[in-house]
């Protein structure tokens, strides 16, 4: 008998602890190790006013039902607070930093603290305690703020010489980004030289390739991709000098779209993870969604939103036949304060706004004003060009009166030509803009796949950065420890930004053409 009950004593201690451990230990160690895919897609400078312009323009163009939804519509989970640690106006650099290392840093911080100290990020952290593959996919320059922040660590976001070597893996943890798509050659390419902005001789295409990078600059190196196979891996595609064309304006047979380039990542890198205990992390960017809006250009802004609607669609197709991945989509801040009203008088004003307004816009302002400046010195002729091309063919303008007509015919100051032409399309739109720059205003928040009912309500931004971390069992301050001692400062000067984007708009690599 007392045999008997020692054996079931020792039986149910077992059990319990057993249980115990598996509660407590075994649970933790089976999520951690189970294979997981997280897909975040950041939706630059997009506030709610620009998802309901871009629904109204889609549903009223098309003849869609009222009650039409978006893709990003059908999965709106609550709402992200977007303050920096230095002001409550936040700019991308800081939005991003606070997404990758969780962390609420000052304007132009590049994942680094408040302090400018490097900040582990969850891509470093994905890879290196997860085994996992990871991405960048964005339609700027691959070293522009948001891709830098998740990739790089220096305390001003104008280092894009540094990020890009941070990318290539010239610092202590080596290449952490299997696969990059998007614009920014320049700052790879040896310089000084015509298609380079690097302002140092280095060669990173080189230096990419010695560290075992394949290179990719073309629409037919990309079609040539294929994306059912991880032999390419690392991967850098710059499809651009500098950012790549707006939705508006981009030749397909020279450049993919945001969706193509993010289904042929989603391929590649499930090839990479295919027979692995490992999934990947993808970061998605419509980056220029912001650019659009910093120019206060409604027509090339709600193309940059449905081109960013069709790459969300594509993800959400990947995560309903691969239920263990979670598609987060987010902004990093509104920008514009950018309203779907404008009053045009003192009257009181009437309660519309035109969709039908953006619909015959055929190019961007950028476009058009880098084909009005420095092109001619005879008045006449501009006047002419403007009157019978840019007006009629390119922004759908048939009324343009002659004071329209002649003051951008005039205008020489790039800034003041944007604005003219802006208002131009925002009038007779009916839209309005508060700023050239960014607004405190929340943002929306949208989840879809694994555990996205975990992000509803209202959050802040560096709450997004924590979930992803929950979700992947990432420890940020260990990376923070292996790279407390990278480089953080570029050591030749950096390209400065200018008010509205100049040095995005107007620089000569931007606009290989004009040399």
């Amino acid at each position: 008998g007392r045999v008997f009950w020692a054996t079931v004593v020792c039986l149910v201690v077992v059990s319990v602890v057993g249980i115990f451990w598996l509660y407590f230990d075994g649970i933790n160690w089976m999520q951690r190790s189970k294979k997981r895919n997280v897909i975040l897609m950041v939706s630059d400078g997009f506030g709610p006013a620009s998802e309901t312009m871009a629904r109204n323009f889609v549903q009223q163009v098309h003849g869609l039902p009222v009650g039409y939804q978006s893709p990003l519509d059908e999965i709106l989970v609550g709402s992200s607070r977007t303050r920096s640690s230095d002001s409550l106006v936040t700019d991308s650099a800081a939005g991003a930093t606070a997404l990758s290392c969780r962390m609420k840093s000052y304007n132009g911080a590049i994942g680094v603290d408040p302090e400018r100290m490097p900040c582990g990020t969850v891509l470093e952290a994905a890879k290196l305690q997860r085994n996992m593959a990871t991405g960048l996919v964005v339609t700027s320059r691959i070293t522009h703020a948001t891709p830098g922040a998740f990739s790089a660590h220096v305390t001003h976001r104008d280092m894009e010489d540094l990020i890009a070597e941070y990318q290539i893996g010239n610092y202590s943890l080596g290449p952490m980004v299997d696969l990059m798509f998007g614009g920014g050659r320049c700052h790879f390419e040896a310089g000084p030289h015509v298609n380079s902005c690097r302002t140092d001789a280095r060669d990173l295409l080189s230096e990419a390739r010695a560290n075992g990078f394949r290179t990719l600059d073309s629409r037919s190196d990309f079609d040539a991709l294929d994306a059912n196979s991880a032999q390419s891996l690392p991967l850098l595609g710059t499809f651009a000098a500098s950012h790549m064309d707006y939705e508006i304006d981009r030749d397909p047979k020279q450049q993919p779209s945001l969706a193509e380039m993010t289904n042929k990542a989603l391929g590649i890198l499930s090839a990479a993870t295919k027979n692995t205990n490992s999934g990947f992390f993808l970061m998605v960017e419509g980056s220029r969604i912001d650019m659009a809006a910093h120019t206060n250009d409604p027509a090339a802004h709600v193309r940059e939103i449905v081109a960013y609607w069709d790459a969300i669609s594509a993800v959400r197709a990947y995560v309903d036949a691969n239920p263990d991945t979670v598609l987060i989509s987010v902004s990093d801040h509104e920008t514009g304060g950018f309203s779907v009203a404008k009053q045009l008088g003192p009257e009181y004003p009437e309660y519309l706004w035109n969709p039908f307004a953006l619909e015959p816009v055929k190019h961007s302002i950028e476009y058009v004003s880098s084909k009005l400046l420095g092109q001619t010195t005879d008045s006449a002729k501009q006047y002419e060009f403007v009157r019978d091309t840019v007006f009629p063919k390119w922004m759908g303008i048939k009324d343009a009166s002659h004071e329209e007509i002649l003051a951008v015919a005039q205008e020489a100051n790039s800034v003041q030509l944007r604005q003219l032409l802006s208002t131009a399309i925002s009038d007779r739109a009916q839209l309005g803009w508060a700023t050239h720059g960014h607004s405190a205003v929340d943002v929306n928040l949208y989840a879809y796949g694994k555990d996205a009912h975990l992000l509803r309500g209202s959050h802040e931004n560096t709450d997004i950065g924590d979930f992803i971390v929950q979700a992947l069992g990432l420890n940020l301050e260990l990376i923070t420890s292996l790279i407390k001692n990278d480089k953080v400062v570029q050591d030749t000067p950096a390209i400065k930004q200018a008010w509205m984007g100049r040095r995005d708009l107007d620089a000569p690599e931007h606009h290989p053409h004009m040399h």
